[in-house]
């Protein structure tokens, strides 16, 4: 509609919408409702007061029909036992311990390659071999030069006990909960017989038969969180152990090499936590840099396995 066409009628010549529908009626010969014309109204003064609608005018909003919801569900209260008792204390003593967290990324695709290639003749034998065997012994490797991330604290924190044994202990999730078993002697072990203990492991917590010399003893922890799809995590500690490590999920992500070439990496990433009160920062980053030198070059740990 051309506004230039159509007559005001309005105060100063100013289009009203009767004006709109007279012009349209016109136009197209229909026959339109007449509108009332409106009225000019004055402003009203501050000792005015705008009157309020009737009711039986006012605007009516339809109320919704809300059906009741039938629920018959009913809370549960179960004693806590078994596996989820001794958390609870465990967790409850873990809470004394002042931790601090260091985290970094590792790059496993000479593992991945060199895993690829053992698999088979592990398999030959009668084990499963996954990555944990590798991580658990270049820990066993990295605590002979950190042998504080393998000791123990006494409640009073006046002496320090350094751990003979390598007993590393493994999280895994079953059904009767979170346990955590422990390969025993990881020092004097072979990748070979790290995996068949942990094989040995994972079918008795899936049974939900480990004994208690499984799950004790331990004196450092790692926690595949990887396993179930988590890349972070801030563990906590398993007294009276001072360190735990959790490890992510490996993922496959961009990279660049020396040259600035742009490669497919096959990364992991580790969250450490450690005692603080015998633990320093350095320290764990050392560990960590020497933990990880092993897993990113395999063939480093020929040099120092026992």
């Amino acid at each position: 509609i051309k506004l230039s066409e159509v007559i005001g009628t309005g105060k100063d010549n100013r289009i009203l919408k009767e004006d709109i529908l007279n012009f349209l009626a016109k136009q197209t010969g229909a026959i339109l409702p007449p509108s009332p014309k409106a009225e000019i109204i004055a402003p009203l003064s501050k000792s005015e007061t705008v009157p309020t609608a009737p009711k039986d005018k006012a605007r009516k909003i339809p109320i919704p029909i809300s059906r009741p919801i039938v629920f018959s569900g009913k809370d549960r209260t179960e004693p806590i036992t078994g596996f989820h008792k001794a958390m609870v204390k465990t967790m409850s003593a873990a809470l004394k311990i002042p931790h601090f967290g260091y985290c970094d990324e590792i790059d496993l695709t000479h593992l991945v390659q060199l895993r690829e290639e053992l698999k088979p003749l592990a398999q030959s034998r009668g084990i499963k071999l996954s990555f944990m065997p590798f991580f658990i012994k270049a820990a066993s490797l990295g605590l002979l030069q950190y042998p504080i991330l393998n000791a123990s604290l006494d409640e009073g924190c006046q002496n320090v006990t350094y751990k003979a044994s390598h007993n590393i202990g493994v999280a895994m999730d079953t059904e009767q909960g979170l346990i955590v078993p422990n390969v025993k002697n990881v020092q004097v072990s072979s990748i070979f017989e790290i995996a068949s203990e942990l094989n040995r492991l994972q079918a008795l917590g899936s049974a939900g038969q480990l004994g208690t010399n499984d799950l004790t003893g331990g004196t450092f922890t790692l926690s595949n969180i990887g396993t179930i799809g988590g890349t972070y995590a801030k563990a906590v500690i398993l007294p009276p152990e001072v360190a735990i490590g959790a490890l992510g999920k490996i993922q496959v992500l961009p990279r660049f090499n020396g040259k600035g070439e742009v490669f497919k990496a096959q990364i992991m990433n580790v969250s450490w936590s450690a005692d603080h009160r015998i633990i320093d920062g350095a320290t764990m980053a050392r560990f960590s840099n020497l933990w990880k030198s092993y897993l990113e070059n395999p063939a480093l740990m020929l040099l120092d396995l026992k």
